[in-house]
């Protein structure tokens, strides 16, 4: 479909959805997310839709270190507002993988696989961008990524000043894309299990 080949080498993440259990969408309730999921929802490849990725990924993994996590059991805070930054965005990841929507959300069957209100804005949590927790036991994990030791290519300032320009070139456009792209890859295949950049801190 026209992604990037490591798109396909990005870790993947599986979760089982109860919801789609029951009602026949998935065998066993197992689905599995490629990062291509996160750019379909983000409509972009950056580093911030990347670095979310990760972050739950290893958010999950700590909070299920025996198996899938329970997609529609767990509860997303962000640390900002809704409106503030790339909140928004890396909320939407959040959502795709762990099924916690805000009032907009599912609002269950039977009184079971509710997603309504479990995501949330603005915890002002200190040193983290998100928080997960599992609705069954309360463990929670504060998450945060730190891109510093990822930086953008020197060129990068001048290859978006060419492909905004009016004048800009398919080749200028391109150019741009390529050097975007490949930080993305860095961050995804060179460091999703880079502890300096993708944090995770376990909750009392």
């Amino acid at each position: 479909m026209g992604f990037p080949a490591f798109f396909d080498q990005a870790p993947r993440i599986l979760v089982r959805d109860g919801l789609a259990e029951l009602l026949g969408a998935a065998a066993g309730g197992l689905i599995e997310y490629g990062y291509a999921d996160a750019v379909r929802v983000a409509g972009h490849s950056c580093p911030t839709v990347a670095g979310t990725w990760l972050m739950a990924r290893a958010a999950l993994r700590a909070l299920y270190p025996d198996g899938p996590a329970e997609r529609g059991e767990i509860t997303v805070t962000m640390s900002e507002a809704e409106a503030e930054g790339t909140t928004g965005v890396m909320a939407q990841v959040f959502t795709l993988v762990t099924g916690a929507a805000a009032a907009n959300g599912f609002h269950g069957i039977g009184g079971r696989y509710k997603r309504r209100g479990l995501l949330h804005y603005a915890s002002n949590e200190r040193g983290a961008i998100a928080s997960l927790r599992r609705n069954d036991s309360g463990e929670t994990v504060n998450v945060a990524m730190d891109l510093s030791s990822v930086p953008p290519a020197p060129e990068m300032r001048m290859l978006m000043g060419q492909a905004l320009s009016p004048a800009a070139s398919d080749a200028d456009r391109a150019a741009l894309g390529a050097v975007w792209q490949e930080r993305v890859r860095r961050l995804l295949i060179e460091h999703a299990d880079d502890q300096t950049v993708i944090i995770v801190h376990r909750r009392s």
